[in-house]
């Protein structure tokens, strides 16, 4: 248990440490915090952090007394947009998955459907550049996706791209119940 420090700085700040990071530094955190995962779970317990894995990943979980699920939901709302984005953009998309804005930005140029997607992201932005910027920025500050090359803005998704996809995944809408009004 030698990266305390280390691992309480990047997931307090709501961070991820991913296996394949591209920085061999979170790779030695994540190995250190797989190979003591009681020790450092108990450890942040005790100043009330949930330390939790994923497939691939560690992240702090909130303790919450019955959080609001609609303030949860709505948040949630960007990121269904941009996975929506993102699957369209290609089917196979997640962890691993290597892309560049240059490649995004010519699909988007001859897929209607995508550049529709994309406009209704980021009104604010003009350009269809300034709007993958944005999106590349919303997934490297919530550590789904690490910048490999500042040259040719090359990114690749890593496992906490996963979190976020579960979650998507957990909401499920009955149809029958999907247009009730609650009393």
């Amino acid at each position: 248990m030698k990266y305390t420090s280390e691992v309480f700085q990047r997931l307090s700040r709501g961070q991820f440490i991913s296996a394949n990071s591209i920085q061999p530094e979170v790779r030695a955190i994540y190995n250190d915090i797989e190979e003591n995962e009681k020790e450092y779970t108990d450890y942040f317990s005790q100043i009330d952090f949930l330390l939790e894995g994923g497939d691939g990943y560690y992240y702090f979980a909130r303790n919450e007394q019955k959080a609001n699920i609609e303030d949860k939901l709505k948040a949630l709302l960007v990121w269904i947009d941009y996975l929506d984005f993102l699957n369209n953009y290609d089917s196979t998309f997640g962890p691993g998955s290597q892309f560049t804005l240059a490649q995004i930005e010519v699909r988007v140029g001859a897929d209607v459907e995508l550049k529709e997607k994309l406009d209704n992201l980021f009104d604010e932005k003009l350009s269809i550049h300034d709007k993958l910027e944005a999106l590349a920025k919303a997934m490297t500050n919530q550590g789904f996706a690490e910048l490999i090359s500042q040259n040719d803005s090359m990114y690749q998704v890593t496992n906490a791209y996963r979190y976020i996809t579960h979650i998507i995944e957990c909401i499920n809408i009955d149809e029958e119940v999907k247009d009730e009004i609650p009393e």
